[in-house]
């Protein structure tokens, strides 16, 4: 069975570990939000990209899902100590992945390219493609301070501002990464991982082709709010702030007519009947590397009977 996973941010990279886990690695594409992504120090940064190809590489830190094990901070301390910025903490071997890409970048490769290469130097074998190889970049409209940059928003300000909207700068231009529109057209089906529906995966449906493409396939999701919350992020925060009580049942209505079925953790079972497809109701929180294989076959096996 052929898979997409769509996919931003540590749940979203936990489920596309647990599918390359199970699934042959020709069989397994995925596709990652780029809408996050900015210059920082001078370096092209890619949060979602490095997060999911840390974590398919074994190479994330196991504590907080993001950035590298074992990692050190002598740069960004003596960045620190010299007066620059440390709100974006960079470990050391990250900042080698953020030179690298710039680099390449500034040389004129392109970022699925450079994505290849580093895919291929860190020994993982499934296709990992960004959404588009043009610049995009998430705006959070908040209450407080207006427009702001995503990361300014996520990390400089903790995520505290109150959102009133997102849009997505520099989408009008952007078209899908090469082989991306292929990949979903040859796929059995396409899997929505449990990832921030309004910033990693609208940002993906966004560019130009993904969402008519995906149309036409088996789509389902994974909800990333369990019992109202969410594991990791603000995704919930975001739904109480736009008016939308958060819950299982308002990550399905958001993809509403994009899916023909839908995942939910077992504590969220109640909302089944008001859900318009197909549920698979499982426990869906991801603590192992166990739970992620256990989640992806769970999905599969509920792929197999829609």
């Amino acid at each position: 069975m052929k898979i997409i996973a769509l996919a931003g941010g540590v749940g979203g990279a936990k489920l596309a570990h647990g599918f390359a886990q199970i699934l042959p690695p020709e069989n397994l594409t995925v596709i990652v939000n780029t809408g996050d992504d900015f210059e920082h120090l001078g370096l092209y940064i890619c949060p979602d990209l490095d997060t999911v190809c840390y974590t398919l590489a074994g190479l994330a830190n196991p504590e907080t899902g993001w950035g590298r094990v074992n990692e050190s901070w002598n740069t960004i301390a003596n960045i620190e100590k010299l007066g620059g910025p440390n709100w974006f903490r960079l470990g050391d071997q990250d900042i080698a992945t953020h030179l690298e890409r710039t680099r390449r970048l500034k040389n004129g490769q392109t970022l699925s390219q450079v994505t290849s290469d580093f895919c291929g130097a860190w020994g993982i074998k499934n296709t990992i493609l960004p959404m588009t190889d043009e610049p995009v970049r998430t705006i959070v409209n908040t209450v407080e301070h207006g427009e702001l940059s995503f990361q300014d928003y996520f990390v400089r300000l903790h995520c505290e501002p109150k959102v009133k909207g997102f849009r997505f700068d520099g989408v009008e231009q952007a078209r899908p990464a090469p082989g991306a529109l292929e990949a979903i057209k040859e796929s059995d089906a396409v899997a929505i991982c449990p990832s921030n529906p309004w910033v990693s995966i609208q940002p993906i449906l966004a560019v130009a082709g993904i969402k008519s493409a995906l149309e036409a396939k088996l789509v389902i999701a994974v909800s990333p709010i369990i019992g109202g919350q969410t594991v990791k992020g603000p995704a919930a925060k975001m739904y109480q702030e736009l008016g939308i009580t958060p819950s299982a049942l308002a990550v399905a209505e958001h993809y509403h007519g994009l899916l023909k079925g839908f995942v939910m953790d077992k504590m969220d079972s109640e909302f089944a009947k008001k859900i318009a497809v197909p549920t698979l109701a499982t426990n869906t929180l991801m603590s192992s590397l166990t739970d992620r294989a256990r989640l992806a076959d769970e999905a599969l096996h509920f792929i197999g009977r829609l």
